[in-house]
Parts: structure tokens; C-alpha cells; sequence
């Protein structure tokens, strides 16, 4: 059926013909000095875009290893401690699973912060994948991370003893050592006594103005978080002020009595420790025991001592409650060296391999006896002067500095995001258990599938 001449359609085509020639001659050509058309990226439009967490990551990625570890492990007692129950009120918990799968990934992959893992909970794949759509926040991941040292410590229990059982630790060397990580606390918050009292005060005052606030009607968010700020600095204050008779005792068992103690108000159980670049920063002391053969931890302790001198018996104790035993052999560096401990370890059934000190400026046959030697001191001098020894000893660096400097380069063994002796403790649990988790999926891969 052909259009009328005064049909609107054949009215439109002529308008269009003559209003825009190129229309109705597609044979010709755009002029040469004419700026070209494109499309380009727009990266601000919101795109919608429909996902399944499932194909996001591929079969025998590390996210889906670590979620099976996790599900090989007993978490009753974080089953038990969540107060949500069926038939009953209240918001239900989050999976402690993901929380577990969340740290110990984060762990292995360098990160530290609960905000950063926050952020990446939504905008990374592999935590969302283990995330699954479940929401998480900076403030709970946090709580949870500090909060699971008893359990942690009988996660990495469980762990040695899965190794151990299959082989793969066989307790016959353990080297140890220690390595001095930065704390949180700045230089500028150590203070003397006369200090801590004006600062003790001021925080007393704090917390009355703050306190009262608390009892006027309609507490905002803000002002409960300041009353909460107040409290913990002058508990803070108040443990610095505790802790200043102990520092005091320890300056005068070295000797220096010259320096009066001081103490910190950021956080009292850091100490000021000479660091391995010779600078000295607030830190603690994170001991790390590894079984030589399997390159697993066996044990993990946390001081605020900048020495090494008395960290032996506490760590094979530590070893022994793990396992059942204590390991045949000890290989630890020139700090650890004590004749007293020697001769403590050596009744215990452990042979300690550690590097013989010569002052400077003295030159002795090495293996003779000293005068108040004991026999395992003697047996010390003779073991470490021999080929067989020496070689037994080597096997230390390639272990333990190992482990200190896989720490600093992937587990975030750099600077310690908590404060205080017992959260640091925690976080050095989740250093080792990931660890042992790596260990595990690259000695056994066969276990994670």
C-alpha cells in the first residue's frame, strides 16, 4: 500500500531529505578536516551487573583452601558463645567461620587493619566470596580479632597436632628466635612519675565532666564515644603508673640507676627496645618456635623483655604442653646463650646448639672448659667446636630468620596494630596459624581438596 501525497509520513521524508542532504545520500563521505567521532570510558555511570559469588573464584584458589582449613577446625566453643538462639530474640550472629576464613586470609595476604579488610570485604573477590553476602563491619571484625586468644591458642594446638600425627613435624630440632616488632605506642607518650600523676589527674577530670553528660537525657553517639575514650585513657594512665616499680626493678638489676623509669600512657606493657637497624622504638619481643623438618610453629610467646636471655624454658614448656613432648634438639642464636639455662635444658633431655660468645679481645681454646662449668655447659663447648654441630647449627637461620622474615614480608610482622601484652599475644596466634595454615596447604595439598 503506497502513501497519499498529503500523507504526514511522505511530508516527514521530504522535510528530512532537504533539512538533512546526508540522510538521503549515504554515499557521501565526512570531510577530512572534520574532528573525529568515538565512544570513550565513562567510569562514573552505575552499572548493575547480576553475580554469582560461586563462579568468582576459581577451583583451588587460596580462599577456597583456607574456607576448608577452617571448616576442619573445631569451633565449638564459638558456636557456643554466640547469644542468638532459635525461638529466641535477637539479630542473628555472623558465622564465626567467615570471621575465622576472613582474618586468616586477610593474614596471609599482608593485611592488618580491621578497616581495610572492612573495605575489602566489599570490593575484593576473594572476601567477598568468603564473606557471602553476609554484612561485616570494621567494629565487629575487630572485637573478633583480639577477643579469640584461649581459642586461637587451641586452634594452632590443632594444628601442630594434624602435622605431627601425619609426619610432617617430627620434634627432632626446633630452632626458636626473636624478633622485636614495633608497637603502637610513640616515643612521646613515655613519661616520668610527675608526668604520669598530672596526666592521671587531668584523666580523672575528664571522666567527671564526661560522666556527667552520660546522665543528662539523650546521650548522642558522639558523647558516648568521648565518655568511652576517657575511660580507657585513664585506665591506660593508671596501668603506666602500676607499671613503674617494675621498670624501676629491672633498671636497677642491669645496673642503670641513672635514668629515672618511665612508662607509657598510649601503652604500658610496651617497652623501648633496641631495634635491628640500632635505633631505639617502643616494641615487644614476638618469640616464634619452628620444627626444622616441617617449617611449621610449635610455639609462640610474646614479652615485653628486649632479650632473649630467659625465653628458652618458657617456650619449650609451651612446646611440650602442645605436643607431649619436649624436642630432642634446640637451635637458638647467641642471645638465648645462658649456662644456667643450659644446664636446665640439658637435664630436661634437650641439646641446645647455640654459637659460643668470645669477649673481644680474647682468644682461648674454644672447647676447653671454663672454671663453674657444668657437665652439659662442657658438652655445649665440645658440640659447637665440632664439624657435626656446626652443621646441625646451620639449619637455624634457614628456619626460624625464615619464618621472622616471611612475618615482615606477608603476615604484617612489621608493626602491631593492637596494644597490650595479651592482644598482641593474640595477634602473633594468627600470624602462626596462618602460617601453619600455608604449611599445610603446601606440604598436604591433598588434605584441602
Amino acid at each position: 500500500m503506497g502513501l497519499r501525497r498529503d500523507d504526514p509520513r511522505t511530508t516527514l521524508r521530504h522535510m528530512d531529505e532537504s533539512l538533512f542532504p546526508e540522510m538521503a545520500a549515504p554515499e557521501a563521505t565526512a570531510r577530512d578536516d572534520a574532528p573525529p567521532r568515538y565512544e570513550t570510558a565513562n567510569r562514573q555511570q552505575v552499572e548493575l551487573q547480576p553475580c554469582d559469588l560461586e563462579t568468582l573464584l576459581p577451583p583451588g584458589h587460596a580462599a577456597r583452601l583456607v574456607w576448608r582449613f577452617v571448616e576442619g577446625l573445631d569451633l565449638t566453643a564459638l558456636y557456643a558463645a554466640i547469644k542468638a538462639r532459635e525461638d529466641g530474640p535477637g539479630r542473628p550472629a555472623i558465622d564465626p567461620k567467615i570471621l575465622m576464613a576472613l582474618w586468616l586470609y586477610a593474614t596471609i595476604d599482608g593485611v592488618g587493619s580491621a578497616r581495610e579488610l572492612d573495605r575489602l570485604c566489599y570490593a575484593h573477590d576473594a572476601y567477598r566470596w568468603i564473606r557471602g553476602g553476609v554484612s561485616v563491619n570494621y567494629h565487629t571484625l575487630a572485637d573478633f580479632r583480639v577477643a579469640q586468644r584461649p581459642i586461637l591458642n587451641d586452634l594452632l594446638t590443632q594444628s601442630i597436632t594434624a602435622l605431627l600425627h601425619r609426619g610432617v613435624i617430627t620434634m627432632a630440632r626446633v630452632a626458636q628466635d626473636g624478633t622485636r616488632v614495633r608497637g603502637s605506642a610513640g616515643a612521646a607518650s613515655f613519661s616520668r612519675r610527675p608526668r604520669l600523676e598530672e596526666a592521671l589527674r587531668a584523666a580523672r577530670k575528664q571522666v567527671d565532666r564526661t560522666a556527667r553528660q552520660e546522665d543528662g537525657p539523650g546521650l548522642s553517639r558522639e558523647a558516648a564515644a568521648e565518655a568511652r575514650a576517657a575511660r580507657e585513657r585513664l585506665a591506660r594512665v593508671e596501668e603506666a603508673l602500676a607499671q613503674l616499680p617494675q621498670i624501676e626493678a629491672l633498671k636497677q638489676k642491669q645496673g642503670n640507676k641513672a635514668s629515672e623509669p618511665r612508662a607509657s600512657t598510649t601503652d604500658p606493657d610496651a617497652r623501648v627496645m633496641k631495634m635491628a637497624d640500632g635505633g631505639y622504638r617502643p616494641a615487644y619481643n614476638v618469640q616464634f618456635a619452628t620444627d626444622v623438618d616441617g617449617r611449621a610453629i610449635v610455639g609462640v610467646t610474646v614479652t615485653n623483655e628486649g632479650h632473649d636471655r630467659t625465653a628458652l624454658v618458657p617456650m619449650l614448656d609451651q612446646i611440650e604442653q602442645r605436643t607431649g613432648r619436649r624436642p630432642a634438639a634446640s637451635l637458638v642464636d647467641g642471645g638465648f646463650v645462658n649456662k644456667e639455662v643450659i644446664t636446665a635444658v640439658a637435664e630436661q633431655g634437650v641439646t641446645v646448639y647455640a654459637p659460643l660468645v668470645v669477649r673481644a679481645g680474647r682468644t682461648r681454646d674454644l672447647s676447653a672448659p671454663v672454671p663453674g662449668d657444668s657437665p652439659a655447659v662442657e658438652a655445649w663447648r665440645i658440640r659447637m667446636t665440632s664439624p657435626a654441630g656446626q652443621q646441625v647449627y646451620k639449619a637455624r637461620s634457614a628456619t626460624a630468620e625464615w619464618v621472622n622474615a616471611d612475618g615482615r614480608t606477608h603476615r604484617v610482622l612489621n608493626q602491631i596494630p593492637v596494644r597490650g601484652t595479651t592482644k598482641v599475644l593474640t595477634w602473633a596466634l594468627w600470624i602462626a596459624l596462618a602460617h601453619n595454615l600455608m604449611r599445610t596447604m603446601e606440604l598436604v595439598p591433598h588434605l584441602m581438596t
